[in-house]
């Protein structure tokens, strides 16, 4: 097999890959993903034993022991660009030898669970709600730059959103992915509040359809996003980093899920600046499932 060019899968000098600075030993098959580094210390909180930890830039990685199991929590930054680094260096980690930059021949499957926070583009979705991804909607473009991703997507979805809210073609041509069933049923109960259809948004202010100062090229963007519904399907909620981890999983054989304490209701204008409380019943929540 020929080897990938080193300026394609860039290895740091003590072997660790190029931007989360970890070792393949270092990752456990289970994965955490959050987007805010200090959240990271809030999950190893709840671990048995700490075995690894590991910082560069706004990746920062724990592994360690949870109820006896094995468990790495990583966090992405902010945004779906971070998701395209994150994703390919943990496959790489595992399906890659990172000295002879080859593919294994055998590949490993990732169990991935994103937490993070969000809001709600339903009034009848509270703040303080758990909110488990069936399906997301990507905004932002990065599955559309690998081969295949047609393959993974719901493309029935995807152009009856595209036409219900009149997407305008200078913007990135939503994408439309499945969470992993055998995950989503791992992690959902009655500690769930809802099941649904996260937009992923590739930014926070104008691609959310927030105005400051610069007018929106999709003017009542929200309000058709609201109003959308497709075969019992509706859009719960924004965020920034669900379906690129969910696609870019498909695409590369991993299970990946997204579950998000709900902050903000765009409907009703309500939020909360103070949930570190829903926060820690959200992760105690998701650990507990991930170890049973």
């Amino acid at each position: 097999m020929t080897p990938i060019l080193a300026s394609e899968l860039i290895v740091n000098g003590d072997g660790t890959v190029f931007h989360l600075h970890l070792l393949p030993e270092e990752l456990a098959d289970t994965v955490i993903l959050v987007g805010d580094p200090g959240r990271v210390e809030l999950i190893a909180a709840q671990f048995d034993r700490v075995e690894v930890k590991k910082n560069n830039r706004e990746f920062y990685t724990v592994t360690g022991r949870c109820h006896g199991k094995r468990i790495s929590v990583v966090s992405t930054g902010i945004g779906p660009d971070n998701i395209d680094i994150v994703l390919n260096e943990l496959d790489a980690l595992v399906n890659m030898d990172l000295q002879t930059k080859t593919v294994r021949p055998e590949k490993k499957s990732l169990t991935l669970v994103r937490i993070g926070t969000s809001g709600s583009v339903q009034a009848d979705i509270p703040v303080g709600s758990f909110l488990l991804s069936e399906k997301s909607i990507g905004t932002d473009g990065v599955l559309r730059f690998y081969a295949g991703n047609r393959e993974v997507c719901d493309a029935e979805l995807e152009e009856a959103f595209v036409q219900h809210c009149g997407w305008t073609a200078e913007c990135a041509r939503p994408y439309v992915v499945s969470a992993s069933p055998e995950l989503t049923g791992r992690l959902h109960s009655e500690g769930i509040t809802c099941k649904g259809v996260t937009l992923t948004a590739v930014g926070f202010y104008g691609p959310q359809g927030r105005v400051l100062r610069l007018p929106l090229s999709m003017p009542g963007i929200n309000d058709r996003i609201t109003t959308f519904r497709h075969r019992g399907k509706r859009v719960t909620n924004y965020e920034m980093e669900s379906a690129p981890i969910t696609g870019l999983s498909n695409l590369l054989g991993h299970r990946a899920a997204t579950i998000c304490l709900i902050i903000a209701n765009r409907m009703t204008g309500e939020a909360s600046a103070d949930y570190s409380e829903k926060m820690q019943k959200l992760i105690e929540y998701t650990l507990k499932k991930l170890t049973e």
